[in-house]
Order: C-alpha cells, then sequence, then structure tokens
C-alpha cells in the first residue's frame, strides 16, 4: 500500500461521523431540564419553603402570647379579691374595735407591770404642776462652774449629793429643796433642786453629769418638767 493510501485508511478509521452524539454532551434529566435550572428550581422552593415555616411559627407564637394575655386578664380580678378578703388587718381591726375582750387578751393586759407610785427619799410624791422648760446641762469642774467649781452647789450640798442627780435652777420659780422629774434625766425619776446659776433664769433649767463631755452630749432641749411634792 502507497503511504498516501495508508493515510487515507487511518483517515476514514478515525473520523467520526457528523450524526453521532458528542462525547462531552451535557446530561439530560428525566425531566429533560438542564441541571442547572432544576437546582436553580430546588433552590426556590426550599427558600419558598422556609418563608412558609416561619411565617406559621411566628403566628402560633402570637396566638400563644395572646392566649396568655386573656388568661391574665381573666385571672387578675379574682387574685384581687382574694387578697382583699384575705387582708389581715380587717381582723386585726375588729379585734380592736371591740367592746368585748378574750381571756387571753385580759390576761396580757393583767400581765403588764403597772409603774410604782413616784417617790423620793422613800416618800412617796404626788404631782402638783407641769412647767415647759429649756433644759442644757453642766458638770461641776472649772469649764462649767468658773471659780466656784469647789464641788459643792449653791445651796451648801455636795455635788455627790443623790449620786450627783441634782438640779441647778431659778430659785425665784423653784427655790431649793424642789423635787422636780425631766425626761431623759436620771430615768424619768425625781431628782432636788439643789443649785442656781447666773445663766439660769426663767423657765431654765440645768441638769448635772459628771464629766463636761457628757453634759455637752445632752445640748439644749425644751421639755416639759413635772414638779412634785411629799404626799404624806
Amino acid at each position: 500500500m502507497a503511504w498516501t493510501d495508508s493515510l487515507s485508511y487511518n483517515w476514514h478509521l478515525n473520523r467520526t461521523p457528523k450524526d453521532a452524539e458528542p462525547v462531552a454532551m451535557i446530561r439530560r434529566s428525566p425531566t429533560n431540564l438542564p441541571l442547572w435550572v432544576e437546582f436553580a428550581l430546588l433552590t426556590l422552593a426550599v427558600t419558598s419553603l422556609c418563608l412558609v415555616l416561619g411565617l406559621l411559627i411566628r403566628g402560633f407564637v402570637s396566638a400563644g402570647d395572646g392566649m396568655v394575655s386573656l388568661m391574665q386578664v381573666r385571672q387578675a380580678p379574682q387574685t384581687a379579691t382574694t387578697s382583699v378578703h384575705d387582708y389581715p388587718v380587717v381582723e386585726i381591726f375588729r379585734a380592736t374595735a371591740s367592746d368585748d375582750q378574750s381571756p387571753a387578751a385580759e390576761a396580757d393586759s393583767s400581765a403588764v407591770t403597772p409603774m410604782p407610785p413616784a417617790s423620793f427619799d422613800g416618800r412617796p410624791l404626788k404631782a402638783v404642776g407641769k412647767i415647759n422648760m429649756l433644759v442644757t446641762a453642766y458638770s461641776p469642774d472649772a469649764r462649767s462652774c468658773g471659780k466656784w467649781a469647789d464641788g459643792k452647789t449653791a445651796s451648801g450640798y455636795s455635788v455627790w449629793t443623790n449620786g450627783m442627780k441634782l438640779v441647778a435652777a431659778d430659785t425665784r420659780i423653784l427655790p431649793f429643796g424642789s423635787i422636780i422629774s425631766v425626761p431623759g434625766y436620771n430615768g424619768g425619776q425625781p431628782v432636788q433642786v439643789l443649785d442656781r446659776g447666773g445663766k439660769i433664769k426663767g423657765n431654765r433649767l440645768d441638769v448635772l453629769y459628771p464629766t463636761h463631755e457628757i453634759a455637752r452630749r445632752w445640748g439644749v432641749q425644751r421639755l416639759t418638767v413635772t414638779v412634785w411634792k411629799y404626799a404624806d
């Protein structure tokens, strides 16, 4: 065979007919649509399904909140009514306003220890009047008494009389020996007027304390003082 005939033969063997299907042909699906079209449709379907599910979930949540709110509104009046009827102040008010007391209440009342009658130096007292006074405090040292800090009061008694529980007053209103009680001083127990001072004039009163520091803590107080006299 000649060289040209060999080339012609080989060319006929390797030639592909015109109507033959190419090897690199795009694969067709059963729907006869390209794969990229099917993928786009599938993506659109999944997105639509997600949107529908989201709307449904939001609808269920909104409906649940509405039901809870409706239940709270319906239950609110019942709760308020119960709290008013169960409020313990009603029972306390009835017990206080009632004229009849139970035996237990009477027992509690009788258990309160009555205050003993006022007395001074072992002798009973009775109140004869009350005076509204401006009350200060002083000490027996030089910071309060100056050059008269000799341990004695103006009445001649020692500052230690009655355990250093005594007061200074204007003797034109409360003479020496007067018995008074000052709220907050000596536990409210009666004490005697045994001293006086240059600035203690009119409705002024000076209560005695052992030290200047304690006296300063008393300050200045407006108090109602009770005046006593012996009852025997």
